[in-house]
């Protein structure tokens, strides 16, 4: 083989040199002993003049087209290009982390703008559905079609869904517009965790997962000012428009890189070249591959169920409108409908089940729906909250609702260095990431109140911070491990899959708790003559009113009433990732090879 797995590599040299240079040598050796070979392999690669680990490595045959580009990509690029991939990366991921801490921070300010701040949580519902449903056909284009393809496409998405943020006019397109820009800003960061994992052994994959969204914790301290700078400055929807330039510029030298490298292996002969073809019997045997009913009917299913929840409240009879009585009804049949489809008659199913049904895959999916289920709904309206509440700017507000980000960024380095030196995972989760994060979110029940000092509250977040962290860098590991090459994609597509079902579902529940408690609990504490309807479907006219004034207190026991139902709805959801973690195999990685080519 032309270069050997890091996880059969523990050399005396490798330990003298650790010893001797300590943390900087301990990062010299990871990237050195990704590149060791034996004599043959070193005469080939000097002889192909440094284009890579030698092309003696053979390729998985029965793998699919895009699976072999990667792996014919990986066995020609040399060293070099190897680290600037990541270099690109790293500055992907800083663009998103700035992104998404802005349009969090702007989101309450675009509904506001159309009335209809109570709307900030029902925006993300939908986008959380389809987003994670596009990742299943995001996986089969990864394999068939290949990585860059992949990529390139997810960035249109991405750069459209900005665009259209930009020219919204009412809350319905700006809703629409957040489905293209979830869809193609989340379908990127999928691109880069599989391009890590193929590019990296199972041993160090948490550590290099780390770095590559290390980015978090620089743009943490620039997306509050950034934030403010839109607010009052120029204006949302020219913020938007910034973003919409910025994102394709950023994505383009990762995609010439592997579009380089891929050619450089078909110059080697070591991958054919193929056509692709667009004719009606090509096109209906793709979707026939990808399962497109089938996600069709799961996208249709999830989005008329979770949907009514968060929109119940707008209804004149509530509960029993015709149209929300509809959409539970028809939304659950398509469920049940679903199922049955994919067990009796889908041509091919979208989930590999005999994967999926692997007792460490299916519990470390179901973790994710309960973890993600319990970040939603403990995150709902938390922002609004600072503000409102604690009487924080944009800035300081988003400074404190993004301790988490940074927090788990920064513990994630710790986890990834305890699973490379220990070659295990499910400890940290099982002892460690879960109790801490019960402990956060427990506490959270009661300092999120108004009377609480807003330290109390930084308290909990950093708890929540270091355990979600630990728990989602174990949980991706626990999906993996038992995957090899072929499927790593569709198994990545599936783990978020099921966190984009928890976050939809989280979502739902906490805007049906804030929709049902906060309005009703405004009418019960607002002074007479104020105006309920108003306070409730504006950020801005909530913290019109001064603080300490009888109608802002009133609004301040309306959040924090709210916000106690919503944490022991969430906590109490912690129990069921707990008992998922400990039925885990405790898979020993460092043993594991999955990879092939020149790897971390």
């Amino acid at each position: 083989m032309a270069t050997r797995s890091r996880d059969n590599i523990e050399t005396p040299s490798e330990e003298e040199h650790v010893e001797k240079h300590g943390l900087k040598g301990k990062i010299e050796a990871i990237f050195k002993s990704s590149s060791t070979h034996d004599a043959r392999d070193v005469a080939a690669e000097e002889k192909a003049d440094g284009s890579g680990a030698g092309q003696e490595e053979t390729l998985e045959p029965d793998a699919q087209a895009g699976v072999q580009g990667i792996e014919a990509a990986t066995t020609v690029w040399t060293k070099s290009h190897m680290i600037l991939a990541y270099v690109f990366i790293w500055l992907i991921y800083f663009v998103i982390s700035l992104q998404e801490v802005a349009v969090r921070s702007l989101t309450p300010y675009v509904t506001s703008s159309f009335s209809r701040h109570s709307l900030t949580g029902a925006t993300n519902i939908m986008s959380s559905i389809i987003g994670g449903v596009a990742r299943v056909p995001t996986a089969k284009i990864l394999d068939t079609w290949g990585r860059p393809q992949g990529m390139a496409l997810m960035t249109i998405i991405w750069a459209i869904g900005f665009a259209m943020m930009a020219a919204c006019e009412n809350v319905e397109t700006y809703a629409a517009a957040q489905v293209f820009y979830v869809t193609g800003s989340q379908g990127i960061s999928y691109c880069l965790t599989v391009f890590i994992s193929d590019t990296s052994s199972l041993r160090n994959r948490t550590l290099m997962l780390s770095f590559a969204t290390s980015p978090y914790i620089i743009t943490t301290w620039l997306g509050g000012p950034v934030s403010q700078s839109i607010v009052n400055g120029f204006g949302f929807k020219w913020g938007f428009g910034i973003f919409a330039i910025i994102v394709p510029v950023t994505v383009a030298p990762l995609t010439w890189l592997f579009i380089y490298n891929q050619h450089k292996a078909k110059k080697a002969g070591l991958l054919k070249p193929r056509q692709i073809s667009f004719k009606p019997s090509a096109l209906m045997k793709y979707f026939i591959d990808v399962d497109l009913l089938g996600i069709l009917i799961l996208a249709a299913g999830m989005s008329l169920f979770l949907l009514p929840f968060s929109l119940y409240s707008y209804q004149p009879d509530k509960w029993r409108s015709p149209m929300i009585i509809c959409m539970i009804t028809f939304g659950g049949a398509l469920l049940i409908f679903f199922a049955i489809y994919e067990k009796y008659l889908a041509p091919k199913t979208f989930i590999p089940f005999e994967l999926l049904m692997d007792r460490t895959v299916f519990f470390a999916g179901l973790m994710f729906v309960f973890v993600f289920f319990n970040s939603a709904v403990w995150g709902a309206y938390f922002f609004s909250m600072l503000q409102v509440v604690w009487g924080l700017s944009v800035i300081d507000a988003t400074y404190v609702s993004a301790i988490y980000r940074v927090g788990s960024c920064l513990f994630s380095f710790a986890v990834g260095l305890a699973v490379r030196w220990t070659g295990r995972f499910k400890w940290i989760a099982l002892y460690f990431a879960v109790p801490l994060m019960i402990l956060g979110v427990g506490l959270m029940i009661e300092f999120r109140q108004p009377d609480s000092d807003i330290g109390y509250v930084c308290m909990t977040q950093i708890f929540v911070a270091f355990a979600g962290g630990s728990i989602v860098l174990c949980g991706e590991m626990a999906m993996m491990a038992p995957s090899n090459h072929q499927n790593i994609a569709a198994v990545i597509a599936i783990l978020d899959l099921f966190g984009s079902i928890g976050t939809a579902a989280g979502g739902t529940v906490a805007t049906a708790i804030w929709t049902g408690v906060f309005p009703d609990r405004l009418r019960k504490y607002l002074p007479p003559g104020v105006d309920a309807n108003k306070i409730y479907g504006s950020i801005v006219a909530q913290m019109f009113y001064k603080r300490g004034t009888p109608t802002r207190d009133a609004i301040n026991r309306a959040y924090g009433d709210a916000q106690r139902y919503m944490l022991i709805t969430s906590v109490s959801l912690l129990a069921g990732a707990w008992i998922c973690v400990f039925l885990w195999r405790d898979i020993k990685v460092k043993d594991r090879k999955q990879v092939k080519g020149r790897v971390v």
